[in-house]
């Protein structure tokens, strides 16, 4: 019996561990989605770096619990899978919001961005942001943009200058 119940606190320990350690964790309830479709998902995750499992909701209430995120413990009702991301904060909220668009049988029920408990609608909005590479194009046009003004002023008073001399 003792044996059962340490492989229990080891499974508590390494959602804990989990929840401290990611950018962002998102809950998700996929209940009504069948083999495929959540093969897809993992699929999906599983190429962007994203650790995505399901765990017993009592399990995950310890850790919660352990990890002092105790507002998360609302939403671990019903079928219940976590999907935790250590590099990128966007990716899973991205992914499982663009995901439950086309499948309406997932559906997020709240997460943890950078250690902070996060709603439902803190979820949708960090979907909507761009990757890295989305944000750091955006930035470097920004960046460019005066220069690339400066060089289009120049050029229209050379050419002017050149139409007034001939």
């Amino acid at each position: 019996m003792s044996g059962i119940i340490e492989q229990k606190k080891q499974v508590v320990d390494e959602i804990t561990e989990k929840f401290r350690a990611s950018q962002t964790s998102v809950v998700v309830d996929y209940r009504g989605l069948d083999v495929a479709e959540v093969t897809e998902l993992r699929k999906q995750l599983r190429e962007a770096g994203i650790d995505f499992k399901v765990y017993k909701n009592s399990m995950a209430r310890r850790a919660v619990e352990a990890a002092e995120l105790n507002e998360l413990s609302d939403v671990l009702v019903g079928p219940t899978a976590l999907a935790f991301s250590n590099d990128d904060v966007v990716a899973p909220a991205r992914i499982l919001n663009d995901f439950a668009k086309k499948h309406e049988a997932l559906e997020i029920k709240g997460g943890v961005i950078e250690g902070k408990v996060a709603t439902l609608d803190q979820i949708k909005e960090l979907a909507d942001l761009p990757n890295y590479e989305g944000m750091v194009s955006m930035l470097l046009s920004v960046l460019t943009a005066p220069v690339r003004n400066f060089a289009y002023a120049t050029k229209a008073i050379a050419e002017q200058k050149e139409e007034q001399g001939a």
